[in-house]
């Protein structure tokens, strides 16, 4: 923690979230000695928080009850996490949440402080998030369903409708929620193909909550699930490139695909990518953002599509 003033605040907040607290314990989630504890507490009393002191074995500090801090107290960093929060929802263009938005903002605002409102104004009035626009439209219902199901380790029937339109119906263990490219999509055990599998939420619908429990995987990876499943969708398309560089500055080519650099392969003059794709054209697109040179190994067909890629960029320069 950055100083005693947020310490203060951080004791206050244990003792409003936990109710009574221990020296020892208030001292090791602080990580100062049990003398700076009283300290702070006296700093409490100061301010006119009333603090209870109990002896005895089990014995600790703790609010007197029914004690309600009117005000709230966020320290800098605190005030710039709930703005931005706030501003990222609002801009994420999620158009169900938005009067939630306002009544959070309404609610935070009637109780703080007169300075401590204006630096959260501040942040709103000059910050500006340049954040995906959500693209397909979906049920922020079946948002609230999923979260209390993940929270709560209980399974999900939902109808599901493929890429190819057909309709399934699917039983899944929700293990986590991502928010990719504008998409939202849950990511869990798939009881149909019995392993992890991830659904977009626009493709969902009737969702129900189970009964049945599950426990899900402490190291589980919502996100990075989700991107090497992407990286891994079968696609009919092979390609083969040199890329005349080192393994960094691919990597920032790639940087919204990062599981296409563990396809690079070292070669005495350069990293080998051998992948696939779905087109091409789009694959002789993105190549044509490289800032340093490649050979195209293969197939001829990815090569003419450079050159009419090439061809387009000539076009547009004119003579």
């Amino acid at each position: 923690m950055s100083g005693p003033t947020t310490r203060v605040l951080a004791l206050l907040e244990l003792l409003q979230t936990h109710g009574l607290l221990s020296g020892g314990e208030l001292a090791e989630r602080l990580d100062v000695d049990r003398r700076t504890i009283r300290r702070y507490i006296r700093v409490l009393e100061e301010l006119g928080i009333p603090v209870t002191t109990e002896q005895g074995r089990y014995g600790g500090y703790r609010l007197v009850a029914g004690f309600k801090l009117p005000p709230l107290m966020f320290t800098d960093e605190e005030t710039l996490a709930v703005s931005l929060g706030l501003l990222a929802a609002q801009q994420l263009g999620l158009a169900e949440s938005t009067p939630a938005i306002a009544s959070v903002q309404a609610k935070l605002e009637r109780v703080m402080p007169a300075n401590l409102k204006r630096r959260v104004r501040a942040v709103s009035d000059t910050t500006k998030l340049i954040l995906p626009k959500v693209e397909p439209s979906y049920d922020h219902r079946t948002l609230l369903t999923l979260t209390t199901a993940i929270q709560s380790e209980q399974g999900i029937d939902f109808v599901y409708q493929s890429p190819d339109q057909n309709i399934m119906p699917r039983s899944i263990d929700p293990y986590g929620l991502v928010f990719r490219r504008g998409r939202w999509y849950v990511s869990g055990h798939c009881h149909l193909r019995n392993e992890l599998r991830s659904f977009r939420l626009d493709r969902i619908t009737s969702v129900k909550m189970l009964t049945r429990r599950f426990t899900r995987p402490r190291d589980f990876d919502a996100a990075e699930h989700l991107s090497r499943s992407l990286s891994q969708m079968p696609r009919a398309l092979p390609v083969s490139v040199l890329l005349h560089t080192d393994a960094d500055t691919a990597a920032r080519l790639f940087g919204c695909h990062p599981a296409m650099t563990d396809l690079f392969q070292q070669q005495d003059d350069g990293l080998l990518l051998t992948t696939h794709t779905d087109s091409y054209q789009w694959f002789a697109w993105w190549l044509s953002h490289a800032s340093f040179p490649f050979t195209v190994q293969g197939p001829p067909e990815l090569k003419q599509a450079l050159r009419e890629q090439a061809q387009r960029l000539l076009d547009a320069a004119g003579s």
